[in-house]
C-alpha cells in the first residue's frame, strides 16, 4: 500500500478494529501476483470484516453485516447483499468512529 490517505486511513481504521475486542486478531489472507501484499482480515470466533484499498477508497466488508444493528447508518456499501455488508471511505469522508466501533462489536457478538 501506498504512503498517502489510504495508508493513513487504514492504520487508524486498524487501531479502531483491533482496540475494539480483545478477542480480534488480524491476519494477511488471500495473497497473489496481483495482489501481494494480500488482505488484511479481522477475526474473532469467526470472520468480523476485511479491509481493502482501492485507488479511491478504503472498503471494510463485514462477513455477517446484514444481520448486525445499524442505528447511525454506517454501512453504504453491498445494501442489497443478503449475508454482508461494507463501508467505503473516500478521502475526506468522516468516519463516526463510536458507531463503528459498536458495529465491529456487534459483529464481534455474532461470530
Amino acid at each position: 500500500m501506498s504512503a498517502d490517505w489510504r495508508a493513513e486511513l487504514a492504520d487508524r481504521i486498524r487501531g479502531l478494529i483491533l482496540g475494539a475486542s480483545p478477542e480480534i486478531v488480524e491476519e494477511v489472507k488471500w495473497r497473489k501476483p496481483s495482489n501481494p501484499d494480500g488482505v488484511p482480515t479481522f477475526s474473532a470466533s469467526g470472520l468480523v470484516c476485511t479491509m481493502e484499498t482501492y485507488k479511491d477508497k478504503v472498503k471494510l466488508t463485514f462477513a455477517k453485516g446484514a444481520s448486525l444493528p445499524d442505528p447511525a447508518h454506517v454501512f453504504n456499501a453491498s445494501l442489497t447483499a443478503g449475508t454482508r455488508r461494507a463501508i467505503d471511505i473516500h478521502e475526506g469522508d468522516v468516519l463516526d468512529e463510536d458507531a463503528f466501533v459498536a458495529l465491529v462489536r456487534a459483529a464481534v457478538d455474532s461470530c
